[in-house]
């Protein structure tokens, strides 16, 4: 009697072809990039909105140059975060609804190479429109900022990143568009409300005094309003900045981790 030995090639780890590197990261954020180039409407919303909101605003209160000092650095910071959750939740949703998504996990592809090729992506549109927002604020509408205007470029550039994470993860929950828009409510709204904007946060109820203390939002005014107010580095500035940066962090570990296949 004869036996027949089957032999079976050997699967490479899952490891190996899920590790996060650097070219296929990069791959990533070209082709998100490309997409993008070809969508003006949403460029628009990223980089000209901000910069138009700002301009809104200073001329709001036109004669009360004081008031726009007092909040302008705040939502100079407010106003990223918010264009860059939209834009990117959208963005990253249309690309599961046309199976794109799905094309790409079939691929050699890791989570932590997708997530971190959409965030290199919208940080690269980030970087120009906190850039070009700042300086518009500064230099064009004269606000009033003690500290280093570069600084307040900083604080910018991570609320844009922070928007980014935030739609990034929301986006996994969402089965449409109008969806991801409605999750703008529920994680935005109560950040936008408790940050500080409206009323110093230790004239609240301690309730919400107590819950602002763990919103990233509430940081990143902070920090803004360290700027406005201090001419060096302050160290509340610094924890601000290591704040909003940790928590940009965090939200898209959690994306990476939270992202899927839809299908079996």
């Amino acid at each position: 009697m004869t036996t027949t030995t089957t032999t079976t090639t050997p699967r490479p780890p899952r490891a190996a072809t899920r590790a996060l590197t650097l070219s296929r990261t990069t791959a990533t954020a070209a082709r998100v990039l490309r997409q993008l180039r070809h969508d003006p409407r949403t460029i628009a919303l990223m980089i000209v909105v901000p910069c138009l909101m700002l301009v809104l605003l200073r001329y709001v209160f036109d004669g009360s140059p004081r008031t726009f000092d007092s909040i302008g650095a705040s939502l100079l910071g407010i106003f990223p975060l918010i264009t860059m959750f939209l834009v990117t939740s959208i963005a990253t949703l249309r690309e599961r609804t046309s199976g794109t998504l799905e094309r790409l996990l079939a691929m050699p592809l890791g989570k932590g190479d997708l997530i971190a090729g959409y965030a290199l992506a919208f940080g690269a549109l980030a970087i120009v429109q906190s850039a070009l927002a700042t300086g518009i604020a500064v230099w064009f509408l004269g606000l009033d900022v003690t500290g280093s205007p570069w600084l307040l470029l900083l604080v910018a550039l991570l609320d844009a990143l922070l928007g980014t994470a935030l739609g990034l993860f929301v986006s996994a929950f969402a089965a449409s568009e109008f969806q991801a828009v409605q999750f703008m409510p529920a994680v935005l709204f109560p950040q936008l409300l408790l940050c500080g904007l409206f009323t110093p946060r230790s004239a609240m109820h301690p309730v919400l005094e107590a819950l602002s203390d763990v919103l990233p939002m509430s940081y990143a005014v902070d920090g803004m309003n360290e700027v406005l107010r201090h001419t060096d580095m302050t160290g509340t500035f610094v924890r601000d900045v290591l704040v909003v940066a940790g928590c940009a962090l965090l939200v898209l570990g959690v994306g990476a981790a939270t992202l899927r296949r839809r299908s079996a």
